[in-house]
């Protein structure tokens, strides 16, 4: 795969995007969210690719925001258009990725950034890492799902506060908010998502992929979460994930997932 904005690179049984665009502090703009889409869209149909890293180049962001040089003369109609499309292409769409998502997040995550680091499954930050939703201070909210995402990773009144103030959190009281899963130096960050992806790689990919749309379900509005996990669990028995992984126990072997 080759792109202007991105890298992607295929290790074992995961991959790496990196987002490269150092000089921009790896801004989002149109052209890197539709190479994005294109990267995420090409892994998942890969057999060989069971977890997939999102990263950013440099050592001073992940990603500092959307590229607002590209939508500063918008109108509303614009501007919502904007939005849904960004959200159908990249964050929608990366969140129901039946692969799983890490977010690495070094550096600034901010905007549309952590928007991004939202959308993936979970995320692992550097020491150094600072986040936060500005948007307000532009005029505008978070577009690409970050008063939803946000609401229902920190709760509420947490998430008001970052969007209202338009702060930063580091990367320790990120943690503790329950917005990032660990916490590392920013050398042990790309080894240390390695680690959960080989974890994961270990597994069932039918299966993550199942529990990843039963855990959605419990986000989205006039879904039954509890119907689709049981909707799923039963169609876990139909796989041949199900009979290798259950023979493999009574055998007390290790499985070997295909």
């Amino acid at each position: 795969m080759e792109f202007e904005n991105i890298i992607v690179t295929q290790k074992e049984k995961w991959a790496i995007i990196t987002i490269n665009r150092p000089s921009k502090l790896n801004a989002l703009n149109k052209s890197t969210i539709e190479e994005l889409h294109q990267a995420f869209k090409q892994l998942n149909e890969l057999d060989s690719v069971k977890a997939i890293i999102i990263t950013g180049s440099g050592d001073k962001a992940f990603v500092a925001g959307a590229d607002i040089s590209e939508f500063a003369d918008f109108d509303t109609n614009e501007g919502a258009e904007l939005a849904r499309k960004g959200q159908k292409l990249l964050f929608d769409f990366v969140q129901n990725l039946s692969t799983p998502v890490i977010a690495a997040v070094n550096g600034f995550a901010l905007g549309g950034g952590l928007e991004l680091a939202m959308a993936a499954h979970f995320r692992v930050a550097s020491t150094n890492a600072k986040m936060g939703l500005p948007e307000v201070s532009l005029g505008v909210i978070p577009g690409y799902g970050g008063t939803q995402r946000l609401t229902q990773l920190v709760g509420k009144g947490k998430a008001l506060e970052m969007i209202m103030t338009a702060g930063m959190i580091d990367a320790d009281e990120a943690k503790s908010w329950g917005l990032v899963n660990h916490v590392v130096s920013q050398e042990e960050l790309l080894p240390f998502t390695e680690k959960m992806a080989t974890k994961i790689t270990r597994n069932s990919s039918t299966a993550i992929a199942a529990a990843i749309k039963a855990v959605n379900a419990n986000s989205t509005d006039g879904v039954n979460g509890f119907e689709i996990e049981i909707e799923a669990f039963g169609n876990c028995f139909g796989t041949k994930d199900f009979v290798e992984g259950t023979t493999a126990f009574l055998e007390k072997r290790k499985p070997n997932f295909e």
